[in-house]
């Protein structure tokens, strides 16, 4: 009997494996578009406009193109294991790169999205980070949380909180300062300058894990963006 249920548990996995790597793929494209658009994987059709307007490659820390792993496997940017990969050195890390092409001119990129991976109050947070093409704008966020707490940290994943990173810049002259998640909420927007947004009340450990979880991040990809602007100027 243990060797029957075994076998048919078997196949029922061989069976499902190819709609919940589809149903992955799905979840994993819906949330680097939420960075930019606002997105509904039920309706939308979220794979053939991720073709579409989504170019991708990999990085390390040095703003390096990354083609092959330690094994010399290739690297696939919407594979990489983004958790795995923040328990690791930051020069050791695999960045991956998601390139929001405009819909008229494909050639013409109109926001860089990057991953983003950290701790909030209770467990992980995550998302995605838009910059505009200037790569010191964002564009949008799309944050995502495991476990914080229902109406206060679990706000992150709320749209009127995302929307408040909207046009903040993460650079001051040259130096990345990232942007900072305040403390309380004063729902004034005219009170924070370009690198600060307004926080959520109740909720100061999950605002610093943000915070922390952007800095480190983005610190991350300066090399990358360093780079890129060299290669825009020359």
């Amino acid at each position: 009997m243990t060797t029957v249920i075994g076998g048919v548990l078997s196949l029922a996995s061989q069976l499902l494996a190819p709609a919940q790597k589809k149903s992955i793929e799905l979840d994993t494209k819906s949330q680097i578009l939420s960075a930019v658009m606002k997105m509904d994987k039920k309706k939308d059709d979220v794979l053939g406009m991720y073709d579409q307007r989504i170019k991708s490659f990999v990085v390390d820390y040095y703003g390096n193109l990354v083609t092959r792993d330690k094994k010399g496997n290739p690297v696939v940017p919407e594979d990489v294991n983004i958790l795995k990969n923040s328990k690791l050195p930051r020069e050791e890390r695999l960045l991956p790169v998601f390139q929001y092409m405009s819909a008229e001119d494909t050639t013409k990129i109109e926001a860089y999205i990057l991953p983003i991976y950290g701790n909030g109050l209770w467990n992980k947070i995550y998302g995605y980070v838009a910059l505009e093409a200037d790569l010191n704008t964002i564009k949008g966020v799309s944050f995502g949380h495991v476990q914080e707490t229902p109406g206060l940290g679990a706000r992150i994943a709320d749209a009127e909180i995302q929307n408040r990173y909207k046009g903040k810049k993460i650079f001051d002259g040259d130096e990345l300062v990232s942007v900072v998640m305040l403390k309380g909420e004063k729902k004034d927007p005219s009170l924070f300058g370009p690198h600060e947004v307004d926080g959520m009340s109740g909720a100061t450990l999950t605002a610093k894990g943000v915070n922390a979880m952007l800095k480190d991040y983005l610190e991350c990809y300066k090399g990358f963006i360093d780079k890129t602007k060299n290669q825009e100027r020359s």
